[in-house]
Parts: C-alpha cells; structure tokens; sequence
C-alpha cells in the first residue's frame, strides 16, 4: 500500500466565523457548519454510542455511564457497571450496542479492570442487558491478557457479519533492547494486538492464528502500540484504525488479518523528552505501512466513516480527532489512499471521540487531562450564504 504523508499545514481553508446563539459557525472547503453543544458538565468522557429510540450513551472515565435523553444529561449514572481501575489512562473505555440491540438488548463496555495492584490491571470487555436505564446480566466475555498502567486501548466494532473487534494497547511497555522481542511482537500475549470474536466471546474458526502453536486465537492483527480510533467501513469491510504514536507518527492503518503492524520495530516517532530514536527504522519487510502519518503529532482519538445525509459532499470521507491539537481532521479518500486532509472545528477542545449519528450529524467526545467539566458538540450544517 502506498502511504501518504500530509503535514497539517496544508490543510484546505477553514475560517471560523462569529458567535450565534452562543454556537460557533465554521466555514470549511465544502460545507458550513455549525457547531452546537449538546451537553455540558460531563468529566472525562471517553465515548459515546446511540440507541434506537433516541437516547445516547456516554461513558465518563472515572467508572459511569451516563444517559442523555431529549437533549438532557440525566442526573443519575447507569446502574450495574462493574468496578474500574481509575488511573491516568485507566477507567471506562468505550461503550457499544449490539447491531440488534432493538432484540435483544445488549451493550458492550471496554474498561480497566482493576487487578491486585495498579500493575495487574487488564483491559475487559463486558456485556449487559440495558433496561429501565440499568445493566443486569452482566457477563464477562473477554479478559486481555497483558499487564501494565496505561494504554489499555479498548475500542469496539462490530463488522457486517456480526463479528466483534476489539482493540488492545501495549500497556506502555518501553521499548527497549531487542525490539523485536516487544510484548506488542509477541503472539502469544495481546499486549499491541487488535482481537476477533463472536458477540458472545468465543473464538472464530477462521482467525488467522488459531492452528498457531503459541498464538492467542484471538488474535486478528498485531505489532499496535495505543489503538484510539476503530470503524469497520458498511461497504467495503476495510477495518481501519487510528494509532496514537510516541513524540510524533501518528498513524492511519487499514487492517488485514494476520498483519504486523511493525511497533516498536518500525515508526515514525521518537522517544519523549530527548527526541531520541526509538525504532530500528521506518520500513522493515514483513511489517505494514501505515496510510497517513502525523508528523508532530496531533493526538490522535477517534475515526469514523461518515455515511449520512447532513452532509453529501463528505459522504465517504474518514474523520479523526486530534487531542494535542485540539481539532477534527477530515481525510478525502481515493479507494484505499488518503488524498486531502481539512481541518475543522480548531481549538474547540480535546476531540476524544468523534461518531455519526443516526440522523447524519457528527458527534464530539471532548475532554480535558485534569478532568474539568467538558462538553459534547454537534456538527449541524449550515447552506452557504444564510449564517
């Protein structure tokens, strides 16, 4: 695969326009939008996912999960979500419905999982019927196997065949000595491994190692370092993934089965504070390519296809949030190739998470490191000429 290099200063125009009604209106290169807030006063909110019916789910960091119904943040945090490892990156990760939810009911929520001391926390994953704004039957379907204080990962995709994707961190384990012989380049543990399941945890047949001796069967890809962005494509099936890289290389992969995805061995970071090297280069024969880098770093968090009608001129387009930089980026596709990035809604906040709801519009997951009240934001479209 070819990958493209776009540095943000060549980003199409975006100016930003006067206060309205206390919203922001933002002209960019092919639509005007507004920007909204939907709801305020959340902490360190991660994720957000929308249930038939009209209500939205949000998980805040620090172990809840909160309901916004009819424009409103309910008071009152979902009942029957288990205990968290709150710790710098730890917490209440993602949050996702089953695709027939209107059946059967069912969520899924990605967290740390607290273990004897901060070391032993693991990513987990979890499913429970949502009813009368509470979970029961919670079960446990996946426990990663992997130990460390950060980079826990934790997104969630459901393909067009049902099967359940989750994404795994390196848990921050340094790169050091023999990188080759990194946690992350390890099959036999999921520390840097995205995973592939059936809605109810067990293995799928046809993973690319489950006749591997030594391979966790689960595996789907591996050599990831803090997987923060995760969106199967309704079309074509491609899985792609944003992957938040050290002091700069930040990455845009598309995801095969089987498929090393080169961390730490391969990069295009380098190590924080001294600027140092970290990997034995940028290419290695064997391991993936990414399809756009971000050199420095945007902070990368979030990717969704946008597939609406709000929006016609972005229809097909990938859009991904930047935490360090404070902005959504949207990427032009052509096939598999990533041809022209735009900067939208700059300086509005830490975009954590970014999703397309149900009537067309684009949602925005903010938050703040020191864990002061954000908001939620909204993209509405604005015709040009009436703002």
């Amino acid at each position: 695969m070819v990958r493209t290099l776009l540095s943000l200063t060549v980003v199409a125009l975006v100016l930003s326009g006067p206060m309205v009604s206390g919203n922001t209106v933002f002209k960019s290169a092919l639509h005007d939008y507004r920007v909204v807030t939907v709801v305020d006063a959340l902490v360190q909110p991660w994720s957000i996912a929308f249930l038939p019916g009209g209500d939205i789910l949000i998980t805040e960091r620090p172990g809840r999960l909160r309901i916004v119904r009819q424009g409103k943040l309910l008071p009152q945090p979902v009942e029957g979500v288990p205990k968290v490892f709150q710790s710098s990156q730890g917490g209440l990760l993602e949050v996702m419905p089953h695709p027939n939810f209107t059946a059967n009911r069912l969520i899924y929520l990605s967290y740390s999982k607290p273990g004897a001391d901060d070391s032993q926390a693991r990513t987990a994953l979890i499913r429970g019927r949502f009813d009368n704004d509470r979970l029961t039957g919670v079960q446990e379907i996946f426990e990663a196997v992997s130990r460390g204080r950060n980079h826990f990962s934790g997104k969630i995709a459901f393909d067009k065949d049902g099967f359940l994707f989750l994404t795994l961190g390196d848990r921050q384990v340094p790169p050091e000595g023999n990188l080759e012989a990194h946690p992350a380049q390890d099959l036999s543990n999921h520390h840097g491994k995205i995973v592939r399941l059936h809605d109810d945890g067990r293995v799928p047949a046809d993973n690319p190692f489950v006749n591997r001796a030594g391979a966790r069967p689960e595996i789907w890809s591996y050599g990831h370092r803090n997987v923060q962005g995760l969106a199967i494509h309704p079309e074509t099936g491609d899985v792609w993934t944003n992957e938040h890289g050290p002091q700069g290389g930040d990455e845009l992969n598309r995801i095969q089965p089987g498929r090393n995805y080169g961390w730490p061995v391969i990069g295009f970071g380098v190590n924080y504070n001294t600027g140092l090297a970290i990997h034995a280069g940028t290419h290695r024969q064997g391991m993936e390519q990414p399809v756009n880098i971000w050199v420095p770093s945007i902070g990368i968090s979030g990717v969704m296809i946008y597939t609406g009608d709000r929006f016609p001129q972005w229809k097909g387009n990938l859009f991904v949030g930047g935490m360090a930089r404070q902005h959504l980026a949207r990427l032009t596709l052509d096939g598999q190739r990533v041809v022209n990035q735009e900067m939208l809604v700059p300086q509005m906040g830490r975009v954590r998470d970014v999703r397309q709801s149900p009537d067309g519009h684009i949602y925005l997951v903010t938050d703040d490191r020191d864990g002061k009240p954000t908001p939620v934001l909204r993209l509405e479209p604005i015709a040009r000429g009436t703002e």
